[in-house]
């Protein structure tokens, strides 16, 4: 099973979604799940992860999952060429190297040039930018190539950012 994971932030809440799926190829998860928090932090350049790991670690602790495979995240693993940890590597940490982890970026990070993969999808003339903790990176590169859709986002990702920006009563 693949787990894929994103926050939204409205006011001072954050919303974290989970989508789970059994293969890269899948166009329909098996199971969503979601938690929203108050108080989140303050955003600060290169500490995102204070604010979306707190929400990630707590929604994985609610999942009763046996196997996961690799968990996607919608950033990066780590922030520069030396490996300074981001959320990935941060939450790869937490799972103490238990489970791979998959960055899956839409805009550039300037500090990382070697340790990244960028991945062209459809007709799109703008890249994803890929890196992973735990599985290789040229491995990874190739999992979310081959994830479901024609477009530069895969279909899941983009299931998953829908429901992540959704407002409802539970959420928001």
């Amino acid at each position: 099973m693949i787990l894929a994971f994103d926050t939204y932030y409205h006011d001072n809440k954050a919303k974290t979604v989970c989508l789970a799926f059994e293969h890269w190829e899948d166009s329909i998860p098996f199971a969503l799940h979601e938690i929203t928090q108050e108080g989140i932090a303050e955003y600060i350049p290169g500490e995102f992860y204070k604010r979306e790991l707190p929400g990630i670690i707590d929604l994985l602790s609610t999942l009763s999952y046996d196997f996961i495979e690799a968990i996607i995240i919608d950033g990066f693993v780590f922030l520069d060429d030396e490996m300074k940890p981001g959320l990935g590597a941060r939450l790869y940490h937490a799972l103490e190297g238990k489970i791979p982890v998959i960055g899956v970026a839409k805009t550039n990070f300037a500090a990382i040039h070697f340790n990244k993969r960028v991945l062209y999808r459809g007709e799109s003339q703008r890249p994803l930018y890929i890196t992973s903790a735990g599985l290789d990176l040229d491995d990874a590169f190739g999992c979310v190539k081959k994830m479901n859709g024609t477009h530069r986002i895969p279909t899941l990702l983009k299931v998953l950012d829908q429901k992540t920006k959704e407002l409802n009563s539970n959420s928001f």
